[in-house]
């Protein structure tokens, strides 16, 4: 990537940041008032960004012959298997013990709600031990550069 793509990711991250921000989505407390049945205003902030993701998605590829700062647009291969579903079944519940996943947590942190950084620490002790012993299989990693290289 470009010096222009990463400054491109930085912003888009920060607008994404300023939005859960604004939208008080980097509160804990909000996200499990949303979970209880009691504010669904969570429901509108994911609504939002699910048609802009939507269109961004649909339109993209048609209305551009590659994207802005890469050479062209890219395959995620997904799988709907055990691991996936025990993941997300992980994550789903932590989600609602803890009332933040890792945008919003972040965003709080930038915030100035330093007591997710004990949320974040969890999902980084997480994500360590799911790449440790249970990322060998991803078929859409990048080969691992060869030894003495």
């Amino acid at each position: 990537m470009t010096p222009l793509g990463w400054v491109a990711v930085l912003v888009s991250g920060m607008l994404f940041g300023a939005g859960l921000a604004a939208s008080s989505m980097v509160r804990p407390e909000v996200v499990l008032a949303f979970l209880r049945f009691q504010d669904f205003g969570l429901l509108f902030v994911m609504g939002a960004a699910a048609l802009v993701a939507g269109v961004a998605y649909a339109l993209g590829p048609r209305v551009l012959a590659k994207p802005v700062f890469a050479a062209r647009f890219g395959a995620h291969p997904s799988r709907f298997d055990a691991p996936t579903l025990v993941g997300a079944a992980i994550f789903g519940v932590g989600w609602g013990l803890a009332g933040v996943c890792p945008g919003p947590a972040i965003a709080g942190l930038g915030a100035g709600n330093l007591p997710l950084a004990w949320s974040l620490a969890g999902m980084l002790a997480g994500a360590f031990v799911q790449g440790r012993w249970f990322g060998g299989d991803d078929p859409g990693a990048a080969p691992a550069p060869a030894r003495g290289a």
